[in-house]
């Protein structure tokens, strides 16, 4: 009896507390499942910014919510983080290899993201979609087929894959781009897989990219922090922005970097 007492307290108090607030949890919906973080500190009624992130090749929303400085982050600028899992640990972006045997994944984020707005006060200016290599990849692939959905991205070590698209449905968006100019898995030029699949260029992605979003072909302003080189295309015709960050190393994501990206997400909503 006196250990019931002493336990019952603290239950008591768990029940006031919001449920998982700063701890990973996963949902379903039809599709597949997700994994999602609410802020720590999160007050448990203000709009909250989403960050979709897609995971590299092999891993799944759980290995997103695995990194540490990614969760830091979310907990200390209070973002929402939703990792969708890929079917059999891939993405079925443009030009993936087998993508016809795949899940529609445009379908797949689509129903997330209406189940995140369902269960989170989700800011409308404040949706943005990340991921790193193939879930590069897949970012650039929701910036060209479904970029109304969001209103910045924010791909690392990961753009189109051969054949480029020719055009985007979505039109012109706000894009930050990544990449380690060393970087041997994901080079900057490309590379064949097995001779039948082609990762892209990514500087002919970035030169899509501008004339997609009415960009002059020279930058109008330059940046260097560190080993991370910047260059960014403002006052586009279609109103929208373009960055293309280079760094000398491999295939990561530098540090720091998701910060600088998500900083400058919350610059495009007005926020900071």
């Amino acid at each position: 009896m006196s250990r019931l007492i002493l336990f019952l307290p603290l239950a008591l108090l768990l029940l006031t507390v919001p449920a998982r607030v700063g701890a990973a949890e996963r949902h379903a919906v039809e599709a597949g499942t997700y994994m999602a973080h609410v802020p720590a500190g999160w007050d448990g009624a203000s709009a909250l910014p989403l960050l979709m992130f897609f995971h590299g090749f092999g891993q799944s929303g759980g290995a997103v919510m695995g990194n540490t400085d990614l969760m830091a982050l979310a907990d200390d600028q209070g973002v929402l983080v939703i990792a969708p899992d890929g079917e059999e640990k891939r993405w079925a972006h443009q030009g993936a290899p087998m993508r016809e045997r795949l899940r529609d994944d445009d379908a797949f984020v689509r129903a997330i993201l209406a189940d995140a707005k369902r269960r989170w006060p989700v800011d409308p200016r404040r949706i943005w979609a990340s991921g790193f290599s193939i879930g590069g990849s897949m970012t650039w692939h929701q910036a060209c087929f479904q970029g109304a959905l969001f209103t910045a991205f924010l791909p690392t070590a990961g753009a189109f894959w051969r054949p480029h698209p020719e055009a985007c449905p979505s039109g012109p968006v706000n894009l930050m781009h990544v990449h380690g100019t060393g970087d041997t898995v994901v080079p900057m030029q490309g590379r064949p897989i097995r001779e039948v699949y082609h990762q892209g260029d990514v500087l002919k992605g970035i030169d899509f990219w501008r004339d997609q979003n009415g960009c002059p072909a020279e930058p109008s302003a330059v940046t260097k922090a560190g080993d991370l080189r910047c260059e960014i295309w403002r006052g586009c015709g279609s109103g929208k922005e373009l960055q293309l960050c280079l760094h000398p190393g491999g295939h990561v994501i530098p540090q720091g970097y998701m910060a600088k990206a998500v900083n400058w997400a919350e610059g495009l909503a007005g926020v900071r």
